[in-house]
């Protein structure tokens, strides 16, 4: 038994880390400078598909303080490799999916705007720049494919051997017996939708800088990313060196959102020039290498379908996804949409029948990769907008329709039609929260008042369930040094969640400890042998096991010296708020001094070593589950379609709350990303596949303005899955706010007829509606 200390877990515990990060005193990549380190510089392609006919590199070599120009022609005659794919998936006949790879160099032909042409390494960045700026590239140019839902029907071929730009035909589900459904059914709601394409836009862009030692042949490499081990081993690859030859350091990281989850030719190429130069080089992105060359999130066009029976239950679910990939293919793309996106499209409902596909699709725009939530809320959007609209057509209320639908909770664990095994969930008990704390009775009287001001309001809901604690083992190490001060070593870190914080907490439970005493270190691969990073909403799930894994080591050890400390058998010994004591008596001591004594080699038991140093492994064998209902209320101005988002309400189930206060934080910074896609981003290319939202100017990003304080409400229904019963928190906003959101507008504008409207919602699209509904009635 362990007893829950001030600032254990269980607490609201403020960030540890704020002061630093919010006094100017963070580490980020810029910050980082090497003695005589060099800048590197991208020239990229402003065109989004071409041949290149030629390289003239000969005057930007010449140029001064000019030390290197790389092209991809020199990367082929070193035998540099491709960038990694993770996460191949395989067509519906078995085969596997195409693969484009992501060159660090284009050696013949651009794919899309933004694609790197020469890396240009100088004294300073300035000189870079303008050497990259004589080079001349000799371009014969091509027709490009940019729409995601014409991709497969264009003339235009982004790979040469991967017909139809198809990269993937993925299929799951049963044909026949969802057919069987939809000719059985009483209704059928069908809608088609766009899942917006938006730009990560990072607070801090992406970075790298390389040192290599030709002494030891091996590189170190500071980088911004969301895992150093992961990072290592495709950069590795790349290099067809040995996981020793390469040590990778993560500082502090400004956002990650799953874009910095994987490597960038930008930082092979760094490597490269260290390499070469046999000095440090260094890049920093700009914001315009970031719109263009960080990888996008979303891009989808989506058929659904919804088969109900007279009662109102669920009888099957068709849903045809095209996803776009990009130009290639990047770490985890090809399983965003597929898995856990489609599988996830039975959302909280019992649903006998599912047909689903989903095509990847090639075009010449921005690779696209993880974006908070990654998948599940692509699925959820489809799923929530399509139980609103049956809702409506059938006159029933929305809220009513979900609860006939859902899973109960005496059915948990749970198997899902599409093979998913849910471990735990209340889902009517949030639905009832939510619509209890949010007035769902009693929106009609409101919405009767903000008519009587010239306003429509609109109140919408969406009930959401989401997969996470992916990937594979997570270890942690618990050390204490001779003064009987504690470091946790984790494998995942931070990018502005809060890990200092929550893993200086469990190991304050488990131990005693001071809380604000302990440090952790992450992000070197050089401190910690094993982890599998940030992603997915795994972090406390599996790295905090780990931790109690080793702290359970290190309590053992304790035990076995505390007992010799105090001549008494083992057995007799407990451990309990940083003291061990022998049952029944009132003796006892601190777990500093046994730390101390366990230093000393002379004074231990015969068998143990010196030291206070173990090491957790921890594998999560099932996934987690969390979810939640998600409330919006929104004032629409009929004269100029701008709307005001009035009201925000989520009553999520994240497992047991371990930081109440970090979790409200990752709630609302995930409702802020989600509404911003709704109502404000969208990353837009056009015909000839120049990317027209390339800067703040053209990008709408949300204000904290822009939003009502955000009304956070929980209900801890544990997972089986991890000792901990924690379930995922970091991705809920972005899952369950797209649709609240867009439900909410629908009803806003249901007196005009609109069913649907797709994100991004801006006040122009809006208008258009209102009066194009207003022609309507009149005719």
């Amino acid at each position: 038994m362990v007893t829950v200390r001030k600032f254990g877990a269980g607490k609201s515990v403020r960030r540890t880390e704020d002061r630093r990060l919010l006094t100017g005193d963070g580490w980020y990549l810029d910050d980082v400078n090497l003695a005589f380190q060099a800048h590197g510089h991208v020239l990229r392609s402003p065109h989004a598909h071409a041949r290149i006919k030629s390289i003239d590199t000969r005057a930007a070599k010449a140029a001064p303080g000019v030390l290197l120009v790389l092209t991809g022609a020199d990367a082929q005659a070193d035998g540099l490799g491709t960038l990694p794919c993770l996460a191949p998936v395989k067509n519906r006949d078995g085969s596997r999916c195409h693969i484009g790879g992501w060159t660090l160099l284009v050696a013949d032909k651009v794919r899309y705007a933004g694609d790197g042409i020469a890396f240009v390494v100088a004294e300073t960045l300035d000189q870079a720049r303008d050497a990259a700026e004589l080079i001349e590239v000799e371009y014969e140019i091509l027709p490009p494919v940019v729409e995601t839902g014409g991709a497969v029907d264009s003339a235009a071929q982004v790979w040469d051997d991967c017909p139809r730009n198809l990269c993937c035909d993925w299929a799951s589900g049963e044909v026949e017996k969802t057919d069987a459904a939809f000719a059985a059914a009483a209704h059928v709601t069908e809608l088609d939708l766009v899942n917006n394409r938006v730009v990560v836009a990072s607070m801090e862009a992406r970075g790298a800088l390389a040192d290599y030692d030709p002494g030891d042949d091996r590189w170190t490499l500071h980088v911004g990313s969301q895992g150093v081990h992961g990072m290592r081993g495709g950069l590795a690859g790349v290099f067809g060196i040995g996981l020793n030859q390469l040590r990778v350091v993560t500082p502090d990281v400004g956002g990650g959102f799953g874009m910095k989850s994987g490597a960038y030719p930008e930082y092979a190429l760094v490597m490269w020039a260290a390499r070469t130069l046999r000095r440090p080089v260094k890049w920093i992105g700009e914001r315009s290498d970031a719109f263009l060359s960080d990888t996008h999130g979303r891009d989808h066009v989506t058929h659904g379908e919804l088969a109900l029976d007279m009662a109102g239950k669920i009888l099957g679910l068709r849903m045809h996804i095209t996803a776009n990939m990009g130009a290639y293919i990047s770490v985890f793309a090809p399983t965003i949409p597929t898995e856990p996106g489609a599988l996830m499209a039975s959302g909280v409902y019992a649903i006998p029948a599912v047909d689903l596909s989903c095509k990847l699709v090639y075009t010449n725009t921005t690779p696209v990769e993880a974006y908070r939530g990654a998948g599940r809320p692509e699925a959820a959007y489809v799923v929530e907008r399509l139980m609103d609209k049956a809702a409506r057509e059938a006159g029933l209320d929305p809220a009513e329709l979900r609860r006939r639908n859902f899973i109960a909770p005496d059915a948990f664990p749970y198997t899902t039609v599409t093979g998913l095994k849910y471990d735990s969930g209340d889902y009517a008990r949030s639905l009832d929260d939510a619509i209890k704390h949010v007035g769902w009775a009693d929106r009609a009287a409101r919405k009767a008042a903000a008519r009587a001001r010239g306003k429509l309001l609109g109140t919408g809901l969406a009930y959401y369930v989401e997969i996470c604690g992916t990937g594979a083992p997570e270890a942690a190490r618990l050390k204490f040094d001779s003064s009987g001060e504690l470091t946790v070593f984790v494998g995942t870190g931070p990018s502005g969640q809060g890990h200092e914080t929550a893993f200086a907490q469990i190991a304050a439970d488990w131990l005693g400890q001071p809380f604000d005493k302990i440090r952790v270190v992450t992000g070197d691969t050089d401190a910690n042998d094993y982890g599998h990073g940030t992603g997915g909403s795994r972090s406390l799930q599996t790295a905090g096991p780990a931790m109690s894994l080793a702290a359970e080591k290190i309590i053992e050890k304790g035990r076995k010296i505390a007992a010799h400390m105090m001549e008494a058998a083992e057995a007799d010994v407990s451990f309990d708020d940083g003291r061990f004591a022998i049952s029944g008596t009132d003796k006892a001591v601190a777990i500093q001094e046994v730390v101390k004594r366990a230093f000393q080699a002379g004074r231990l038991p015969p068998e143990l070593e010196p030291g206070m140093d173990e090491l957790g492994y921890y594998k999560q064998e099932a996934f987690t589950f969390p979810n939640g209902c998600h409330v919006a209320e929104v004032e629409i101005d009929p004269e100029t379609g701008e709307i005001e988002l009035v009201r925000y309400l989520a009553v999520d189930d994240f497992g047991k709350v371990m930081n109440p206060l970090l979790v409200a934080g990752q709630v609302h910074g995930g409702v802020a990303q989600g509404v911003g896609q709704a109502l404000w981003e969208g990353a837009s290319y056009d015909k000839d596949g120049q990317l027209v939202t390339g800067s703040f100017m053209d990008y709408c990003l949300p204000r904290a303005d822009d939003f009502p304080a955000i009304e956070f409400h929980y209900n801890e229904v544990p997972s089986s899955a991890n000792p901990f019963g924690v379930k995922g928190c970091g991705e809920a906003g972005c899952v369950g706010g797209p649709p609240a959101v867009v439900n909410a507008v629908v009803d806003a504008l249901s007196d005009y007829g609109v069913d649907h409207i797709d994100m991004p919602v801006t006040a122009q699209s809006v208008w258009r509606a209102i009066h194009g509904g207003r022609k309507a009635i009149a005719e």
